[in-house]
């Protein structure tokens, strides 16, 4: 029962490491929602996340026999320098798994700490598998980065400042959920001490498998793997914390790439730090949580888990934060194409802000403007936008839902494509990022068939990605396929896609 880690969360040796945190009220975020929001404050740990807890309690429970072995773990990132930093401070050595998507700046915080970094696969499970391996090939001792009890009270002591440090039951505490080592221990203590407080688990929708396992009643694994919040991206939730969560935890939400971005924002211009995408997925949560029930004059706390993020991600970051606030969305307009009339269509915009206008002729009856505008949210600003429009005599089509026109339409140039065969196929791939990765997909496409468009962005992340043209016979589609799933990128079919056909795809 969760109540037995009452006692291993009280007796958890985490402070010769780490730090008590502070919970600091988000004045601004607290105006706007009309609520108290707190944030506690792991970012501000040693290695700038909370993993240091866990994995210091793991390695001062271990015999002196096994610390004399070394230890090994596989990790993104957070646990890992946990566990170095950790070893560091008790002569022993440590090896760490790291997948090949790791950002660099974890993987040089590891080796600053005098880890052994090795770096296999693509995901947390293959980096996992390379760990235990070590394990029978070395003696090494393993130290799980979430499924075990030890590493659970380590970062249970969490939820003991919590209850501390805030004057009086929360109402709602938001928890990020990657193998569910956090949360299972946060829970145990502060729904013990606390039974009215609501335990809500925040995971990205491309990386769900608590949501998944408390569907299906069981632990399961995800097919598929999101990798923009990497710090959580777990394809299967860890077998002790889901022991503990089913007792203790309320509810899931689950938030998208834009609604991470804006709350990293939103933790920035309250603290002026800068959370990693996992930090700032509990405050993604908590305001989809506001903002579906409507809660006011609430006490809400969200863990800001971790700022271990690539400086160079912050590009990204920052183009995907006014969507994900909804303060900005994305048209596609259909024009006259004649002298003034870029003028009457800006003047029935009204004085709104433009964030973005693009065009380029194409066909002398019509233009396609591709616009990004300001707009108020949580309000029908935008649906009447679209109606003024319609009933000015514009064609008008929100985009700002539309992966494709976001990540790519955006920025390409050139327009229509007047000499592509009609058998064009348009697919969007997703990659890990790493050296050689670009040249594995084109080699993997080899020479059967012409590349007609091509669009890749560097966005200092995780992973790739790559808007792809090919010219494909009717009777070829099968093999393509084929290939494609042989590539094993993940990929999308965007032949469809309204925004390829209204600025890319050939014109009719």
């Amino acid at each position: 029962m969760p109540q037995s880690y009452i006692k291993r969360i009280l007796d958890a040796r985490v402070y010769d490491v780490a730090r008590e945190t502070p919970i600091d009220e988000a004045a601004l975020l607290s105006g706007r929602f009309g609520n108290r929001v707190w944030l506690k404050r792991e970012d501000l740990q040693p290695v700038f996340s909370f993993k240091l807890r866990g994995a210091y309690n793991k390695m001062v429970q271990l015999s002196d026999e096994q610390r004399a072995r070394g230890v090994v773990a596989a990790s993104a990132g957070n646990h890992a320098q946990g566990l170095a930093m950790a070893a560091a401070k008790m002569n022993v050595k440590a090896t760490i798994v790291m997948p090949r998507t790791t950002p660099q700046i974890k993987v040089d915080a590891v080796r600053n700490r005098g880890a052994r970094v090795v770096l296999h696969g693509d995901s947390f499970e293959e980096a996992d598998a390379r760990a235990r391996q070590l394990v029978a090939d070395k003696n090494l001792v393993y130290v799980h980065p979430f499924d075990d009890p030890d590493v659970i009270a380590g970062q249970g002591t969490i939820g003991m400042e919590i209850v501390r440090q805030h004057q009086g039951q929360l109402d709602a505490l938001f928890v990020p959920v990657g193998g569910g080592g956090l949360i299972a221990g946060v829970a145990a203590y502060v729904k013990y001490v606390w039974p009215k407080t609501r335990i809500i688990g925040v995971e990205p929708e491309d990386a769900a498998c608590l949501k998944l396992a408390l569907e299906r009643g069981r632990r399961d694994s995800l097919s598929e793997v999101g990798l923009f919040a990497e710090g959580v991206a777990v394809a299967q939730i860890g077998k002790e914390p889901f022991r503990i969560i089913r007792d203790t935890v309320d509810e899931v939400i689950t938030a998208s790439t834009d609604e991470m971005c804006s709350a990293i924002k939103d933790i920035f211009e309250d603290t002026r730090s800068i959370a990693e995408p996992a930090g700032a997925l509990a405050l993604a949560g908590m305001k989809k949580y506001i903002e579906r029930t409507g809660v006011r004059n609430q006490q809400l706390l969200a863990i800001v888990s971790g700022a271990n993020t690539n400086f160079d991600r912050l590009r990204y970051i920052s183009e995907r934060t006014e969507i994900g606030e909804k303060r900005e969305a994305v048209i596609s307009v259909t024009v006259p194409e004649r002298p003034g009339s870029f003028r009457a269509f800006c003047s029935a915009m009204g004085r709104r802000n433009i964030t973005e206008f693009n065009y380029r002729y194409a066909d002398p009856g019509s233009a396609q403007v591709f616009v990004g505008l300001s707009v108020v949210p949580g309000g029908d600003d935008l649906s009447g936008l679209l109606l003024s429009l319609s009933k000015e005599g514009y064609e008008a089509e929100d985009m700002t839902n539309n992966e494709m026109a976001k990540l790519h339409i955006r920025h390409m140039v050139g327009g229509h494509a007047p000499l592509a065969a009609d058998n064009e196929r348009v697919y969007r791939f997703e990659f890990p990022e790493r050296p050689g990765a670009l040249l594995k997909f084109l080699s993997g496409l080899g020479k059967r068939w012409n590349i007609s468009m091509f669009h890749y962005r560097n966005h200092g992340a995780a992973y790739g990605r790559i808007l792809v043209g090919l010219q494909v016979a009717s009777g070829e589609l099968s093999a393509l396929e084929s290939t494609l799933q042989q590539i094993n990128y993940r990929y999308w079919d965007e032949t469809d896609n309204r925004a390829y056909q209204l600025y890319l795809g050939k014109r009719h």
